[in-house]
């Protein structure tokens, strides 16, 4: 899996691999109108909070400019009075303490709606996930790693927790801080700005080459993780295996390779990461002494500066006080790009896992072109099927016929045909090849031969698991593609070799089969399949807590469990996939003698390798 999941590697600078790992075009808005679906007034208010903070941060530079040019320079060349300054000053002050009030408030309630937002968001993320991966084929999983399906719902959710509820709100502050801090530097002087977008652009180059290869290996740390989190489930579930053939030394060894490799993409990434601070730092300190000497220089030479300013107060010499206002916009300037800068890599790391999240909620759905349904149905004064709205214990396949328009009404009984059938998983191996057999109703059908013969493949055919390539499977004498797949399972019951338990009581373990079960036909279910006895003798009988699939059981008596559940749907067709081979033979004829008056009437399919499972079926 780690083969088909890793990314091309280009070279880059002295030999260095930098990984090119794709994010998908369009995430990003993508993700913006799945946020703003959801939460619309919300994110509104946080933009204008958004706004409201970023002025907020520019009031000590203005204020600065003001108190020294509109308040000291007029009491040092005496142009206005004691009480004049001194008014001037406390409205100042007054004007200041308040957009800062509003500030310190735009800023609490953004935060505290991105909270909010963030943890809406991540709900929905996992609720629509869970709900996709919940109609997605059994191809999928068969094609895909667990643990790199289950990294989606960590790793990446984290990510997406990370962008959603800091990177794109500083990325968005950090933006708007920069549009109005070079506002009002034009404002003030056109000839110091030019100096700080000369040297922001040289921090947009350095952001570009160093935090775009940060972010590169951010995203290829996120695929390791992945990878690596798929093999330790995979070590986890082969434990015993592992243990057996004492193969530690190699699990350990295949482990180190994966996680050399995440190291690697992790210590690059953050190293690019963090040298990214200094060097921006380094260049804004520059800036600063710049546009101090360039600012100096420009007053000593009396040049006339050009600026909006210009249009209110005249052309005139630029003011000490503007020049500190620059310094102070222009330290304000570096630290808003160096924040800004530090989320390139979360970003793009973010960006892959909401990719990834993309990538899972659009994955085909399992097609169901059915439109044969299964429902109740009682015999009118002819004989004739009709349709009932009660429960009458009569089912039947409702079959409506487009080319006529009439529908037909054929009783559930359970005969499965196989008509020349051709199948493989994968174009190029072909598991079945001219199949055909059948089973009537209340037939017991064996099927015995070498592993990969095909045995499984039948009944997850019959089941729609997978549909056929060529031929044609019918229930009922009709083609199974042709009834909608829920009705078809419905009607099935099936107990396979792995089976598994879910957390909960063994009481609802067995109803799973059928939800609406009550607890007399659930015993009854147990008692047919033998595990009342061992059940009675649990701490807590039928209301057994039952964790880690089972783990306080032994696999036979999880194997008994199963094969209740499948008991208790009362299903017309029954396919025991080894069923037995976790019991012991003693208690496998106990079984066998109490699913009798289970079998009757109903089709079986078994697929089995001792002879006494399958020596009274009807054909082997």
């Amino acid at each position: 899996m780690a083969e088909e999941k890793s990314r091309p590697m280009r070279m880059r600078g002295r030999g260095m691999a930098v990984p090119k790992e794709a994010i998908k075009p369009g995430t990003l808005k993508r993700l913006l109108k799945y946020i703003f679906h959801y939460y619309k007034p919300a994110m509104i208010v946080v933009l204008i909070c958004l706004v409201l903070s970023a002025c907020g941060g520019l009031i000590s530079t203005v204020f600065i400019q003001q108190v020294i040019d509109g308040i000291i320079k007029p009491a040092v060349d005496g142009s206005q009075s004691f009480s004049e300054v001194e008014q001037h000053l406390v409205g100042l002050m007054s004007v200041m303490g308040v957009l800062y009030v509003i500030a310190v408030v735009a800023s609490f309630f953004y935060n505290r709606i991105m909270a909010i937002v963030t943890q809406g968001i991540l709900c929905h993320f996992r609720e629509d996930m869970f709900n996709k991966m919940e109609t997605l084929p059994i191809k999928y999983f068969d094609t895909h790693a667990h643990g790199d399906i289950m990294s989606t719902y960590t790793n990446d959710t984290d990510a997406a927790r990370q962008l959603v509820g800091q990177s794109l709100p500083t990325l968005c502050s950090s933006v708007l801080t920069v549009v109005i801090c070079i506002c009002t530097m034009l404002y003030y002087s056109l000839w110091l700005t030019l100096i700080v977008v000369i040297t922001s652009l040289i921090m947009l180059r350095v952001v570009k080459k160093v935090g775009g290869a940060s972010a590169r290996y951010m995203v290829a740390q996120q695929r390791s993780i992945a990878v690596e989190e798929g093999f330790v489930e995979e070590m986890m579930k082969g434990q015993k295996v592992v243990k057996v053939f004492t193969h530690e030394e190699a699990a350990m060894r295949d482990f180190d390779k994966i996680n050399e490799q995440l190291y690697k993409d992790s210590e690059r990434a953050h190293a690019f990461g963090n040298i990214l601070g200094p060097i921006l730092a380094n260049i804004g300190n520059f800036a600063y002494v710049l546009l101090a000497v360039i600012g100096g220089a420009l007053r000593a030479l009396n040049v006339p500066n050009i600026g909006f300013i210009s249009l209110v107060e005249g052309l005139a010499v630029v003011s000490p006080g503007v020049i500190l206002a620059f310094l102070g916009m222009s330290r304000q300037f570096t630290q808003t790009v160096n924040q800004a800068a530090q989320q390139y890599s979360m970003i793009a790391m973010g960006l892959a896992g909401v990719g990834r999240i993309f990538e899972l909620m659009d994955q085909e759905p399992e097609c169901d072109e059915g439109y044969v349904t299964l429902v109740n149905a009682k015999k009118d004064e002819n004989g004739n099927l009709v349709e009932s709205q009660e429960r009458t214990g009569l089912w039947a396949w409702k079959h409506y016929h487009k080319a006529d328009g009439t529908t037909t009404y054929t009783e559930l009984q359970g005969a499965i045909v196989m008509e020349h059938v051709d199948f493989g998983y994968v174009p190029e191996k072909q598991v079945l090849t001219d199949v055909s057999l059948y089973a009537n109703p209340g037939q017991k059908i064996a099927f015995v031969g070498s592993t990969g013969a095909g045995k499984t493949t039948i009944t997850n055919l019959i089941n729609r698991f997978y549909d056929v390539n060529e031929g044609e499977i019918t229930y009922d004498g009709i083609d199974v593609r042709r009834i909608k797949k829920r009705d078809l399972r419905g009607t099935l019951g099936m107990v396979l070799q792995d089976t598994h338990l879910f957390t909960g009581t063994v009481m609802e373990n067995i109803r799973y089969g059928k939800l609406d079960a009550t607890d007399e036909e659930c015993i009854q279910a147990a008692k047919i399949a033998n595990a009342h006895y061992f059940i009675s003798h649990l701490p807590n009988g039928y209301d057994t807590m039952l964790t880690s699939d089972g783990a306080n059981l032994s696999q036979g008596q999880r194997q008994l469990i199963a094969i209740a559940r499948a008991a208790v749907t009362n299903p017309e067709v029954l396919i025991l996939d080894e069923a037995t081979s976790s019991i012991d033979t003693r208690t496998e004829l106990l079984i066998e003698r109490g699913m009798d008056s289970l079998m009757e009437g109903r089709t079986v399919f078994v697929i089995a390798h001792r002879l006494s499972t399958v020596r009274n079926s009807n054909a082997i």
